[in-house]
């Protein structure tokens, strides 16, 4: 696989022209890859395309994988940004979620990476599940707190279709998600953590001042990516692509010197549509100006008129060409973006 996807780089080296800011390794378990196999896909990269001096480089990885041998490797490597699948800090939840780590992984992995030399390190926790008190969120909140990490991403328990957790709730083993429950746990987040330093600029990412993710700012601004490997997604500015899943069709494709890749091509109303739902997820919201740049335009004649509603029951603001989300319309954000979506004309 770590040679498919180094012929898949040189395959695709002329599809980015300028510098690359950031890199980031994701989409499994990339913490799996040994030294060689890391230096491998770096030389690649560095050769094929023009990357910049001071990177963003980001590498996903379980707290259990994370052993005093493996941060040596990373901390050797050009990774200089880590992202933790913690989760939670308490058993029950893990236990309930099917993590392979516990308590004792998470508040390790994340010391033992600091001591090696990480400072950009963000942490994912979720919350609203049906092990997790309002208590125990709060706990988790401290420690996250008390471990110091500069960047947080947190996310409501979903119970994704053929699921061992969805199969247990249609059969009423457990009982459903609590929505009341994960909008006051979602407040407890924000307000915890803005009160602590942290720039709420994205609905589910918080960051410390000089933290924030620049590779996840640059998908919620449309700029364009390049994705590699099975299952990746890539956006050239008008078109979305992807490789293929399936690992074995992806190997067979690529040893032939073909891309398994499927393109969609995408309408001025998908474009506008996913603008709209990207940008009021952030914090410094959708711009009408951009909108009118970049679509004809009764497409922001008709954006203007379609908020009023929501500017009345003030779940959001416009102020200075912006389109925001107030702290009131956080939790509901995707259906107040979905409610602004444009069919085809």
């Amino acid at each position: 696989m770590v040679n498919a996807v180094c012929k898949e780089i040189k395959l695709r080296k002329t599809e980015i022209t300028g510098t690359v800011e950031t890199i980031y390794l994701g989409g499994g378990t990339p913490s799996l890859l040994d030294r060689d196999e890391l230096n491998l896909i770096f030389d690649r990269l560095y050769s094929a395309f023009k990357i910049s001096d001071n990177p963003e480089i980001t590498l996903e990885a379980n707290p259990d994988d994370l052993t005093a041998k493996k941060i040596e490797i990373l901390k050797s490597s050009p990774v200089n940004r880590l992202s933790i699948g913690i989760q939670s800090f308490f058993d029950e939840d893990l236990k309930f979620m099917n993590r392979a780590h516990d308590t004792k992984h998470a508040v390790n992995s994340v010391k033992s990476a600091q001591n090696a030399g990480f400072e950009n390190i963000t942490i994912d926790l979720i919350y609203g599940g049906q092990t997790t008190t309002d208590e125990m969120w709060q706990k988790n909140l401290e420690t996250a707190l008390e471990l110091n990490v500069p960047h947080i991403s947190s996310y409501a328990l979903t119970i994704e279709p053929k699921t061992l957790l969805y199969h247990q709730i249609k059969t009423k083993k457990i009982p459903d998600t609590d929505e009341a429950k994960q909008q006051r746990q979602f407040m407890m987040l924000t307000d915890t953590l803005t009160d602590n330093g942290f720039l709420h600029y994205e609905i589910s990412n918080f960051g410390k001042p000089g933290f924030l993710s620049k590779h996840n700012s640059s998908y919620w601004k449309g700029i364009p990516y390049l994705g590699l490997g099975p299952s990746a997604h890539s956006y050239d500015g008008k078109n979305r692509s992807w490789n293929i899943a399936n690992n074995t069709i992806y190997l067979n494709h690529i040893n032939k010197g073909k891309l398994p890749i499927e393109i969609e091509e995408l309408t001025a109303e998908n474009r506008f549509n996913e603008m709209v739902m990207i940008r009021l997820r952030m914090m410094e919201g959708l711009s009408i100006d951009e909108v009118s740049e970049n679509f004809p335009k009764h497409f922001s004649d008709d954006l203007i008129r379609e908020i009023k509603p929501h500017l009345e029951n003030g779940t959001v603001t416009f102020e200075d060409g912006r389109i925001r989300i107030t702290k009131k319309g956080l939790f509901l954000s995707d259906g107040i973006a979905s409610s602004l979506f444009r069919l085809k004309d």
